[in-house]
Formats: C-alpha cells, sequence, structure tokens
C-alpha cells in the first residue's frame, strides 16, 4: 500500500470527494487505516525536513476539513484517529493561542502533577509557546517516539483541562449572571480530558504493537 503514496504530504481534492461519497461504513474505515498507515510507513522510513515540515503545516493550507474527511471517523482508539487528534488538537491551539496559552499557564499552577513537565512547553507559556509546542509535537509523530509525541500530548491536553476547569470556577465566582461562559469553559475541560485520555490509550497500544 505504501508505494501507492509517492508524495505523503499532498492529498488530491479527489481523493477526498471520493472518501466522502463512500457509503460503505467499512469501505471508510480501511481506507482511513490504510492511508494513515501508509503515511506515517513512508515518511518515518526517509524522515525528510521539508516533507515533514509540509505536514506539520498541512491544515495551515487546506484547512482542518481536509483532515477530517480522511480520519475523523476512525475510533479513537486508532492509528488514524491519533493523528486525527493531533491534528484537531493544533487546530485549536493555533485558533486561539492566547486562550490556549491562558488555559495552560493556569493549570500548570493549580495540578500537582508533573505534566506540564513531559509535555515540554516552557514555563510560562505564552501564546507563541503554546503553537511551537503543538508543531514539535506533532513533528514527533512523524520523526520521533510515537509513544511519547502521545503522551506529550496527553500531558498538554491534562494541563490544559484543569486550567480551564479553574477558568470556569472564576467566572462563576466572579458574574453568576452570564453562566453560559462557566459552562464553555467546562465543556472545554472535559473534552481536553478526554483528548488525553485517548492519547494514553494510543500510546499505550503503540508500544505494544497493536495500534493501527
Amino acid at each position: 500500500m505504501a508505494s501507492d503514496y509517492h508524495r505523503p504530504t499532498r492529498f488530491p481534492p479527489t481523493m477526498f470527494e471520493g472518501y466522502l461519497g463512500a457509503e460503505d461504513p467499512a469501505h471508510v474505515s480501511r481506507v482511513a487505516h490504510d492511508t494513515a498507515a501508509a503515511l506515517l510507513a513512508r515518511v518515518r522510513e526517509d524522515p525528510d525536513p521539508d516533507v515533514v515540515a509540509r505536514l506539520v503545516a498541512y491544515t495551515d493550507e487546506h484547512g482542518i476539513d481536509a483532515i477530517a474527511e480522511l480520519w475523523s471517523h476512525a475510533s479513537a482508539k486508532s492509528l488514524p484517529g491519533a493523528l486525527w487528534r493531533v491534528y484537531l488538537l493544533r487546530a485549536l491551539i493555533r485558533q486561539d493561542p492566547g486562550g490556549q496559552a491562558l488555559a495552560f499557564q493556569r493549570g500548570a499552577e493549580v495540578s500537582h502533577t508533573i505534566d506540564q513537565v513531559v509535555a515540554g512547553a516552557a514555563i510560562p507559556a505564552g501564546p507563541d509557546e503554546v503553537v511551537e509546542l503543538a508543531d514539535r509535537i506533532l513533528h514527533g509523530l512523524f520523526t520521533g517516539d510515537f509513544a511519547v509525541a502521545l503522551e506529550r500530548a496527553a500531558a498538554f491536553a491534562r494541563v490544559s483541562a484543569a486550567g480551564f476547569a479553574s477558568l470556569a470556577d472564576d467566572a462563576d465566582a466572579a458574574d453568576t449572571t452570564h453562566p453560559d461562559r462557566s459552562a464553555a469553559l467546562t465543556t472545554r475541560a472535559l473534552r481536553l480530558t478526554q483528548l488525553a485520555d485517548e492519547f494514553a490509550s494510543c500510546a499505550r497500544l503503540w508500544r505494544r504493537d497493536s495500534l493501527d
């Protein structure tokens, strides 16, 4: 299958249209798994810096929807599911680096774990630092220890979740007339906690050679 992917950094629009129009869930799942495995194998076998850089920045040019069409319906505990979630985390960070940096910094202050160390973010972590960290984590999937990259993503998500939960408490105390802000922050904390659990599960599966 890998021989079919001579240019792993670009997916023609017609390819995505074909995937989107597929009606057989089993076919969609198989395509997701095959493309994720082929892409990762090709790049890790020959991690050309320019190719990796283009892969990391792929959604900046093509949008997150391009990746979503291909991998977002895959199981959370699968290779395409793991790749999709790291791209999604990166997109969330880049959409609101200031808010994400604030949440991460707050999480580092209120949580009593080594997660901020595992994540590898600078302390204090400003918007530029969290954006850079997201790129380094995604870069690590293609060139480094895949499980370690997922564990870093999990650690970042856990710290950020703790931060958003703390900020939600602040919002509750500061303004009881606008509960929507607190609810939104709480929802973000819960979603990041879920992401962290999924990253950690995928890392364990990868170490057992069971992530496919």
